[in-house]
This record gives C-alpha cells, structure tokens and sequence, in this order.
C-alpha cells in the first residue's frame, strides 16, 4: 500500500512537471522553476513542450500500474519507476544536479519499498 501511495505522488510530480513545460514555461513560475531568462524560455519552448509530453507518459504509466490488476503491477510498477530513475540520472548528469533528488531518489525509494514489501 505503501509503494502504490509513493507511486501516486511521483506520478502527480509528473503532471506538476507537464504542467510546467507545456504550459506554463514562459511564466514566471516556470522560468525559475528551470533557471530561464524570457528569451531563452521562448527559444526553448517547443522542446520544453515535447519534454513534458514525455514527463506526462510517465505519469500515465505509473497511473496505469497502480490501477491494474494485482498481477499487472508489478511489472508496470517497476517498468515505469525504472523509466523515472534513468530519466533522472541522466538528467542530472546533463540538465542539473537536483534533478537526481527530485525524481530519481524518489523512484529508487519507491522501487526499494516494493522489494521490501511495503
């Protein structure tokens, strides 16, 4: 109960994170969210449009595993919080350094807490 609870809250992390990057990117929310300057937000805008597409199929995917039947879950569960942690790494490696505890720490808890059991 625990992991699917913690998989609800990464997937709402990816809506907030959609929400940011398609629509709300030249705002100032937005910008300070991702460290933009005006023209750097509108130059980047189509391909921050695109991230958050891709930020909005994960929050499917983990949407999906904790609404599937019980042997579904795990599976999806661990696919798609796999999919969140590389995402993460790999961001952090080139974007920013915080994005390695906003989304890869969190999907690596929530992987840990399903190989516990909770």
């Amino acid at each position: 109960m625990i992991s699917k609870i913690l998989i609800l809250l990464i997937a709402l992390l990816h809506v907030y994170i959609l929400v940011l990057e398609m629509f709300l990117w030249e705002t100032p929310r937005g910008m300070k969210a991702f460290g933009n300057t005006p023209e750097k937000a509108r130059a980047t805008k189509p391909l921050a449009q695109n991230m958050g597409l891709y930020n909005g199929f994960l929050a499917a995917g983990l949407l999906w595993a904790v609404i599937a039947p019980n042997h579904f879950y795990p599976s999806l569960a661990y696919f798609f919080l796999g999919c969140v942690l590389v995402a993460g790494i790999y961001g952090s490696i080139t974007a920013s350094r915080k994005i390695i505890f906003i989304q890869a720490v969190p999907a690596l808890i929530t992987i840990l807490s399903m190989v516990l059991g909770y």
